[in-house]
């Protein structure tokens, strides 16, 4: 057993104990607390909390501004709740309680969210599963914990409007956001809050977010696209065809990906949608920077192939299917073999019951 394998297996024991500790917390802290109780002990905070000076010292020397807009609070989706049942090391404790110690306002952050899984437990399981938590784990603290893309005090609707999932994103991921909201995608998107195009949890996904860098996650893209790209309803709006994804799967490339999806550890040995496409810089097929524009798919093929020559390209058919107007002989070829082959094998299959008649009937 190499020292990966024992890493992740100590890994996987922290996740599980993660998981049983957070099981029995949820099961102790209960119920929120009753409406009525919950708005007096929000406006007892809120006599030192509405204070927007108001800040604490942490171990390490940092400050921690603790104010609260009430008005930010009392339109969340937390309105109904009590301070105390985020802020369970709190409950019981007078007003004038003692500040919280934490050596640092990340670790702040991060302990405080930790309180989410009393109540969105099924959610909290799924973030064990994601990249983010694997690097909370390691010691790696700047991964996005839930107040991160939630919020804290003004906690709202996740995904209303859908571009707020992306903008939010981009709080940590700045340079992809650019690239993205560059793209066919993100332009509908941000733009015109298309519900069609895909927002980042769409591909991503939201609390169970995998490595993108991983190449089990990698060999799912094919599929990923497809989801939208196969949705008739969805592409006769925008004239698109919806033939992609089998045309894919019936070539090498394809054929090899589905192939390689089985295997465990196994790297992408083949083109995805991404290698041509792109990934979050997608643009029209038509475009001038496209990648699979006619004009610069020869450069787009040299990735994997250095040795493609103008020629190269002319030898995939794209997602087409082959008809009397596009890639007319190989139509006629298929057309050919779908006579010849049944013509052939029932010639067989013919000859053989009369060569066994005859035996019958000499005999």
């Amino acid at each position: 057993m190499d020292g990966g394998e024992v890493g992740r297996m100590a890994h996987s024991s922290i996740g599980v104990l993660a998981f049983l500790v957070a099981l029995a917390a949820s099961a102790e802290d209960g119920k929120p607390s009753d409406p009525a109780a919950a708005l007096a002990e929000n406006q007892e905070c809120l006599e030192c909390h509405s204070e927007a000076e108001l800040e604490i010292e942490l171990d390490s020397g940092e400050t921690k501004n603790i104010f609260v807009d009430a008005q930010k609070l009392a339109s969340s989706v937390h309105a109904k709740l009590a301070c105390s049942d985020c802020h369970t090391d709190l409950k019981g404790k007078s007003s004038k309680h003692k500040a919280t110690a934490f050596p640092t306002a990340r670790e702040f952050a991060v302990n405080y969210s930790d309180q989410c899984k009393q109540c969105h437990f099924a959610n909290y399981t799924k973030t064990l599963d994601s990249v983010h938590h694997d690097l909370i784990a390691r010691g790696k603290l700047d991964a996005a914990v839930c107040s991160d893309c939630h919020g804290s005090h003004e906690v709202m609707s996740a995904a209303e409007p859908r571009s707020k999932i992306s903008r939010t994103c981009a709080g940590c991921h700045e340079k992809v956001s650019t690239v993205y909201a560059a793209s066919v995608h993100g332009k509908a998107l941000l733009n015109d809050e298309s519900p069609d195009v895909p927002a980042c949890t769409d591909c991503h996904r939201s609390h169970d977010i995998a490595d993108p860098r991983a190449g089990a996650w990698k060999l799912k893209t094919p599929q990923m696209c497809g989801s939208c790209h196969t949705n008739e309803k969805m592409m006769s709006k925008y004239g698109l065809s919806t033939t992609v994804l089998s045309t894919y799967l019936a070539d090498f490339h394809g054929s090899t990906a589905l192939l390689q999806q089985g295997e465990k550890g196994a790297r992408p040995m083949v083109a995805l949608c991404t290698d041509c496409h792109g990934v979050h810089d997608i643009t029209h097929v038509n475009a001038p920077g496209s990648k699979v524009l006619q004009a610069n798919l020869v450069k787009t093929c040299q990735q994997c192939h250095p040795d493609a020559t103008e020629n190269f390209p002319a030898a995939w058919l794209s997602h087409y299917e082959p008809t009397w107007e596009k890639a007319s002989l190989v139509y006629g070829v298929k057309k050919f073999y779908a006579v010849f082959i049944p013509f052939i094998i029932g010639g067989l299959v013919l000859q053989i019951c009369l060569h066994l008649w005859r035996v019958v009937v000499n005999r």
